[in-house]
């Protein structure tokens, strides 16, 4: 089972991933876990890192392969992956299907978590006070929502054109959320049955 997760800041991103990861039993690899693991070890990678993710800008296509590469071939090998983050742009996803397609190792579906941005404000002002330093004050908040609309709503053409994009309300709970994305890909023949 292979999918991706996209959505905007403060979406559920991270909670539905594990949730999915855990319900197939693939690995969830989250490019922003992996980023900030390069950031706290202080790596010469997560100083590059850094002066984007402070600003709230998306990080270089370059150095998200760099960080993504490895975790991503990695995942295959142990059977498939929930691909939280990643991708975030469409040269990064143009990228990652013409590296993973001779290997038989594209996307199954793509989940697009939908939240309005008010709720996306309000969840990431939560997450900055819980110590999340990617989440920041109002500036930050509304320049990652702004880069969210500008350079990765347009991967939802790029997979609604292949047939693989799949949406869900992620305003609900995310018991509920998980639920619907579960019926949704699974009406759709787009994932096995869970083991």
């Amino acid at each position: 089972m292979r999918v991706v997760l996209l959505g905007p800041p403060g979406s559920g991103k991270g909670t539905q991933g594990e949730l999915l990861a855990r319900q197939y039993q693939v690995p969830h690899v989250s490019s922003g876990d992996l980023m900030r693991d390069h950031v706290g070890q202080r790596t010469e990678l997560g100083q590059q890192v850094a002066r984007y993710l402070d600003n709230g800008d998306l990080v270089p296509d370059d150095l998200v392969l760099a960080v993504m590469g490895r975790a991503v071939r990695e995942a295959i090998d142990e059977g498939g992956y929930v691909l939280d983050g990643f991708p975030r742009t469409l040269a990064q996803a143009e990228q990652a299907y013409a590296l993973a397609e001779p290997a038989g190792a594209t996307a199954d579906a793509v989940v697009y978590l939908s939240v309005p941005d008010d709720v996306a404000r309000e969840r990431l002002a939560g997450r900055a006070s819980a110590g999340r330093s990617d989440d920041g004050d109002a500036d930050v908040i509304e320049r990652r929502l702004r880069v969210f609309h500008q350079q990765t709503e347009p991967l939802l053409e790029f997979y609604r054109e292949r047939g693989i994009l799949v949406t869900a309300d992620a305003t609900e709970p995310p018991d509920v959320v998980a639920d619907d994305i579960r019926r949704a890909l699974e009406d759709r023949n787009l994932l096995p049955r869970p083991r």
